[in-house]
């Protein structure tokens, strides 16, 4: 098993953290996993939390285990070396249902793996690693709204700086991007997970390269053309070993492992335009080398952990504001565990989860509740959809659900379980937030629920530049663009979420008629002639 040297830094600290509820949900004992790394859990759709072990289990190659909120711990799967070996990054729930992720070795060449599990522990090999198109993938996976998965590798590609890739459902692998830093300002070692930004381009860090070694934020199209954003200094921070998260505020969030005012890492905020602002410096007794990246609250607060430093020099729980206001929620004392390296992830109930490498009862490691006052809300796979497709809705008691609305448009529902609803984009829905009304009150998604839009037919089919067309279709309302052939329309109206009337613009040629509205883009199946 490769690199852990960041975790045994020696330090002494004092501090004094705010009291908050925190709780141990349960501990590893080796044959049910150990040493939970780089993981935030992710809550699926049966309400449940699942993650990944580096190391443990029946072949001690790590385990994939899901543990209920109240601290029942299963395993999904033991890990064989021919099929991967030591996951050390978080599971994603893709939208078949499945669980994806990544092992940092083993596999038919010994590089690392993709794989596929299901709900009920059945495991497939999507792709195993050869070093020319990767290996040692440290990070999980990202499923972009194409349905595509893409991930980073840690080396491999050229001369083991590391790569970007996709792979598809049917486990076809591209390269997109080999890390070079011999060209330009290009980074290495790309130990994050990418995420996918509002503006449908993938966003990821290096932890070393870059004009001053010391790392990098980059952005990349899904096509795999890659442009650096910024690259780290050692004043505002340097290392970043985690991926970015966006905020409500279209601002990308992160942690710096090193760095900053006082060398223990910090936290940053960047805008799209790639300015970088350091909001916080760790100082040690507020915490130490944060690991793990951030996640945004549905109270709008940024969540984190690190991994040393604190009043017990075991790590720290906090909450940061984006105006860098940080508060240190809770020390990680002996009983509790000890160095959090995974981040972590907020459940539907409001509460939020972790894990802890070491310590617990049979100090294999941790995972840990975290209540700090922060409401139930719901969620939805996925976050976008077409009329008439499925939605899972989850959530907590959500037995005796009376109505599901979709941005105030009622849909039909049928309550699965108390933490499941499945349902139907209902027609006549737009973009906006999902709530269901149970017997204990309203719920609600913290975000916005993508309704996408639909062109259908259009009339006339043909006809010159400043020619009316009427065009039809579903979830029209709201729409900022039409285009013709790719040529925006600088005359449309929209009529009703059914229909728009736009005219012919100037330079349009034959092809496609576009319409792009806050759910995102359609384009119509058949092709309009420009006469």
């Amino acid at each position: 098993m490769n690199k852990l040297a960041v975790l045994f830094i020696c330090a002494a600290a004092a501090v004094t953290a705010r009291a908050q509820t925190f709780a141990n949900v349960a501990s590893f004992n080796g044959t049910d996993g150990a040493n939970p790394w780089y993981i935030p859990l992710v809550q699926a759709t049966d309400g449940n939390l699942y993650g990944t072990t580096g190391g443990g289990g029946a072949n001690q190659f790590g385990t994939i285990f899901s543990v209920t909120p109240t601290g029942t711990l299963g395993t999904l799967y033991n890990f064989r070396s021919t099929d991967g070996a030591y996951p050390v990054s978080a599971l994603i729930q893709g939208s078949d249902g499945n669980f994806y992720g990544t092992t940092q070795q083993g596999g038919s060449s010994g590089w690392g793996t993709v794989f596929k599990v299901t709900p009920a522990g059945v495991l497939t090999t999507m792709h195993a690693f050869n070093s020319t198109d990767g290996a040692y993938p440290y990070a999980g996976l990202v499923q972009a709204n194409n349905g595509t998965f893409y991930g980073t590798t840690e080396i491999g590609g050229y001369k083991n700086n590391g790569t970007v890739f996709a792979l598809t459902s049917s486990g076809k692998l591209t390269t997109l991007h080999k890390f070079n830093p011999q060209i330009g300002l290009d980074g290495t070692s790309p130990y994050g997970a990418l995420i996918q930004g509002a503006d449908g381009n993938l966003y990821g860090t290096t932890g070393y390269g870059g004009a001053n070694g010391y790392g990098t934020i980059f952005k990349m199209a899904e096509t795999g053309s890659l442009t650096i954003l910024y690259s780290f200094q050692s004043a505002d921070g340097h290392n970043p070993f985690a991926g970015l998260v966006q905020g409500t505020d279209g601002n990308f969030y992160g942690t710096t492992l090193y760095g900053g005012a006082f060398g223990y890492g910090t936290v940053f905020q960047l805008n799209p335009s790639g300015t970088l602002t350091t909001l916080h410096s760790f100082a040690q007794t507020d915490g130490a080398y944060p690991y793990a990246g951030l996640v945004q609250a549905t109270d709008g607060k940024f969540y984190g952990t690190t991994q040393q430093g604190g009043a017990n020099n075991r790590g720290t729980l906090f909450q940061i504001t984006t105006t860098g206001v940080l508060d240190t929620l809770y020390s990680l004392a002996a009983t509790d565990g000890a160095y959090p390296l995974g981040g972590l992830a907020e459940a539907t109930s409001g509460l939020l989860y972790g894990s802890t490498f070491l310590g617990g009862a049979d100090s294999e490691g941790t995972i840990f509740s975290l209540a700090n006052g922060i409401a139930p809300f719901i969620k939805t796979a996925p976050t976008a959809a077409d009329v008439g497709n499925s939605v899972s809705i989850l959530g907590t008691n959500l037995t005796g659900a009376t109505s599901v609305t979709f941005n105030g448009t009622a849909a039909t529902f049928t309550v699965t379980s108390p933490s499941q609803v499945s349902t139907t984009v209902p027609t006549g829905a737009t973009t906006g937030i999902v709530q269901v009304a149970t017997p204990s009150g309203n719920l609600a998604t913290s975000g916005v629920f993508q309704v996408k839009p639909q062109v259908g037919t259009f009339s006339p089919t043909s006809g010159p530049v400043g020619t009316s067309v009427t065009i039809k279709g579903q979830t029209l309302t709201g729409a900022t663009g039409v285009t013709f052939g790719g040529v925006a329309a600088t005359t449309f109206i929209v009529n009703s979420n059914s229909q728009i009337s736009a005219v012919v613009p100037s330079g349009a040629v034959s092809g496609k008629i576009g319409v792009t509205t806050p759910g995102g883009s359609a384009q119509s199946k058949n092709t309009f002639t420009v006469n």
